[in-house]
């Protein structure tokens, strides 16, 4: 309610990213004490929903998508308003300043976002550093940690990217709980072409030669392109099980357009990036299900696009996403979305007699064979 009255309303009148940027910084200020992270605990307090992934326990599915915290600079916030689990990055090897701005714009009536940051990040050695000093402040999250790992421009032109993808993953590999490879942002130039047969097996088998020589296993995870045609997210689908991948998310921004609802959302919808946020429900859910049909539960989904509430979550998790984020409804609906979110999935799971959330993974699909 506050936010929606108060917080919303004063956000609408600063520009999309500078607006991300002070809510960013001052709920990491707010959650870097105790007594802010009991507060915000109170204030967001989110029931439990167990759930098992990738060898680690979820205390539920919802976790934060990718890029809300590019610089992995906020960790101790995302726990305290209720998230299980964080995505942190985009990062590249190289630091970027990524696009130029004005770079991300906003659709109130239609509840998407369009972004070309660019992976504008301080790259792998200074998030190395950062997150090197969260852990010795004490400040760590209570909750697993994926990274999301892109690609340098300078890589990209160099026609290095398997070197590249390596380089991050040796700086960080110590402090993932999983890391996601993306190579379906639309905002690099270049860099959906990795996903081609032959130019994708060749970054994954590196990839994949690159954990075989670590004494530590960490669980990898590939991320899908909603404008891929379905032929080819089954061939990229076989090329990541063949090389070790051991999950996928479901689904990366878009570069299609819906029809614009209001003169704001047209000048939204004009601009060049990647769009998410509800318009980007259905195609999600597409491709869950598409995935989850090649792969079924063995190698998990994380179902991302369009999330912001208690049956967006239901329609993904029975789709087949073992886990679920959202990014655009916490700008739009605020930090209380995952608390509701997760009450309502539990009042559907009381609905349909299913005692466990996990038993409730792929129903949909499970029906429609």
């Amino acid at each position: 309610m506050t936010y929606g009255l108060i917080v919303r309303p004063i956000l609408k009148f600063l520009d999309s990213e500078n607006a991300h940027a002070l809510s960013l910084k001052l709920g990491s200020k707010l959650s870097s004490t105790f007594p802010g992270q009991k507060m915000l605990s109170s204030l967001y307090n989110t029931p439990s929903l167990p759930i098992d992934a990738f060898g680690l326990r979820f205390r539920h599915p919802l976790g934060l998508a990718a890029g809300m915290d590019k610089k992995c600079e906020a960790l101790s916030l995302w726990p305290s308003i209720g998230f299980s689990w964080i995505e942190g990055g985009g990062i590249t090897y190289h630091p970027q300043g990524g696009n130029p701005k004005p770079r991300m714009f906003r659709s109130d009536s239609d509840r998407a976002l369009v972004n070309r940051m660019g992976f504008n990040n301080p790259g792998a050695v200074e998030t190395r550093r950062k997150l090197l000093e969260t852990k010795e402040k004490g400040s760590w999250p209570r909750t697993p940690l994926a990274l999301n790992i892109g690609c340098s421009k300078i890589a990209m032109s160099d026609n290095k990217p398997e070197e590249d993808y390596i380089a991050t993953l040796h700086q960080l590999w110590d402090f993932g709980d999983m890391f996601v490879i993306n190579v379906s942002s639309p905002n690099t130039v270049g860099l959906r072409k990795l996903g081609e047969s032959n130019k994708l097996d060749r970054l994954l088998s590196s990839i994949n030669e690159f954990r075989s020589n670590r004494d530590d296993t960490r669980p990898v995870l590939f991320k899908i392109s909603p404008d891929a045609l379905d032929d080819e997210i089954e061939m990229m689908v076989d090329i990541a099980v063949n090389n070790g991948i051991d999950g996928f998310v479901a689904v990366n921004t878009t570069t299609a357009r819906p029809r614009p609802t209001s003169t704001r959302s047209r000048r939204a919808f004009s601009e060049s990036g990647g769009l998410s946020g509800r318009p980007l429900r259905a195609r999600s859910l597409e491709i869950i299900r598409l995935v989850y049909k090649k792969v079924g539960k063995n190698h998990p989904i994380v179902g991302v696009g369009g999330i912001d509430g208690p049956q967006s979550a239901w329609d993904a998790i029975t789709s087949g996403a073992t886990l679920i984020q959202l990014y655009s409804a916490l700008v739009f609906n605020g930090p209380a979305v995952v608390k509701k979110t997760i009450r309502g999935l539990k009042r559907r799971l009381q609905q349909e007699g299913i005692v466990n959330i996990q038993d409730a993974v792929g129903i949909f699909s499970d029906n429609n064979r």
